[in-house]
């Protein structure tokens, strides 16, 4: 494997994250040579669903998706509450409308739905959101990891192997 040398990849980061899929893809791809930098609606310290702080590196108002190769949503509540940041949701549609590979997992292609990225693609994510999926226009799989050309969707935590993986193959690593 190459590894991510030379990769920007930003990670969205909320209130109520679920701590592995916030986690996990933040050191396994520092662990692969790419620079993760975490984007939210502030600067600040923000709490995953059991207490556990992560810290904002840089605020979506101060962030141009050109300057990123990919963008990862987390799981667990924290999408609901990105969903409410214009600023987060701007970002996301800049990226997704460049062509950036965007990878959500678990609640995160809640994220997808609210860009218009879900629009005739095949994704999964946590069962509970699939009625919204279908909805915003998305053909639905029960699958642990799906990629629909810069689009990659998985379930749960238990997909965190099979999710990073193919991140980083999209990324060319």
């Amino acid at each position: 494997m190459m590894g991510l040398d030379g990769k920007h990849i930003a990670v969205l980061l909320e209130e109520l994250y679920e701590d592995p899929e916030f986690w996990y893809p933040y050191y396994r791809f520092q662990e692969a040579g790419a620079k993760v930098t975490t984007v939210a609606p502030k600067i600040k310290q923000y709490k995953s669903k059991h207490g556990y702080p992560a810290t904002a590196d840089i605020a979506a108002s101060d962030v141009k998706a050109e300057n990123f190769d990919a963008v990862i949503i987390p799981g667990g509540y924290s999408p609901d509450h990105m969903r409410r940041s214009r600023d987060l949701v701007a970002f996301l549609k800049e990226a997704f409308g460049q062509g950036k590979i965007i990878a959500a997992i678990c609640h995160g292609p809640w994220m997808l739905a609210s860009v218009g990225a879900a629009k005739g693609r095949k994704v999964t994510a946590f069962f509970s959101i699939k009625d919204d999926l279908v909805n915003a226009g998305a053909e639905f799989v029960d699958e642990e990891v799906v990629r629909d050309g810069k689009i990659i969707t998985s379930r749960t935590p238990a997909d965190l192997p099979a999710f990073c993986r193919e991140i980083i193959d999209a990324l060319g690593g």
